[in-house]
């Protein structure tokens, strides 16, 4: 290992460079060996997610062959298996192959990255309407760690009340396996309503004796010209007519405004109680 934060540890420094160094930011043990094939699978992850840390934790990698005391010390009977130092103490662990997104989520909680930081920045810029710094913001963090799940989420967020649908659909429909994918879904059916809209244009002529498919195209065309709660009051009173328009379409983009602005947001709390009334 070249990087001084993913290094190769033995029984001689082990003390030094993992227990004492856990003092200062957390260290992960990749208990490894050549033979075992997981190994292989979970090595270049933890070291990739490493490199993208960019500091906030150490990554230390012990073969067991070579180091069979430490196997011992630290009763590592399965391999690979991943221990996690603060302080001088394992704080948390998991045995075998997992898949990155969970790994990420092991990380996440012992330390936030940089990305995981600005992830938050962003996301109160949403919060508070703010698209185009929103934008910005995750646009810099892909532009660091290309495909991370949180920025592309948060990208799509910001582009859709911009009126770039388009890109974000194609965001959406791209969306990597990970714990942000079921909100990615949920945002899905906003988009392509938002992309369908724009491209046939908000004058429909076929709307003319279809009140509802002219109330609906309405409450889109009020999202993306800011207006989010005449276009929510537009979107329930086509529900509150017809629960099984378009196959609940209104519901599923109202939905995906809620996942938009966030759960603790005074409009989500309102809309999502009035929804509820509605549907039951």
């Amino acid at each position: 290992m070249s990087s001084e934060n993913i290094i190769n540890v033995s029984e001689e420094d082990f003390d030094i460079q993992v227990l004492a160094y856990s003092q200062q930011m957390p260290v992960v043990v990749d208990f490894w060996a050549e033979w075992c094939g997981p190994c292989k699978l979970i090595g270049p992850i933890l070291e990739k997610l490493a490199q993208e840390a960019q500091g906030s934790f150490r990554l230390a990698k012990v073969d067991v062959d070579e180091n069979p005391n430490l196997a011992i010390r630290y009763a590592v009977r399965s391999i690979p298996s991943v221990k996690a130092f603060q302080d001088g103490r394992i704080v948390s662990e998991f045995v075998g192959v997992q898949p990155e997104s969970r790994i990420r989520e092991f990380l996440r909680a012992l330390a936030p990255t940089r990305a995981d930081l600005a992830i938050e920045k962003g996301k109160s810029m949403l919060e508070k309407g703010q698209w185009k710094s929103a934008e910005a913001t995750f646009r810099e963090i892909l532009d660091d760690v290309p495909h991370h799940p949180g920025a592309l989420l948060g990208l799509a967020k910001s582009l859709i009340p911009q009126g770039y649908a388009g890109e974000a659909l194609g965001i959406l429909n791209s969306f990597p396996t990970s714990r942000e994918f079921r909100s990615a879904e949920v945002l899905k059916p906003l988009a392509e309503a938002l992309s369908d809209l724009d491209k046939k244009g908000f004058l429909d002529e076929k709307n003319e004796d279809d009140p509802l498919a002219a109330a609906f195209d309405r409450s889109l065309w009020l999202i993306v010209r800011g207006n989010i709660p005449a276009a929510m009051d537009g979107l329930l009173d086509i529900i509150r007519q017809d629960k099984r328009y378009r196959e609940g379409a209104p519901r599923r983009v109202l939905l995906g405004i809620f996942e938009i602005l966030g759960e603790e947001h005074a409009l989500t709390r309102q809309y999502r109680n009035e929804l509820a009334t509605v549907l039951f």
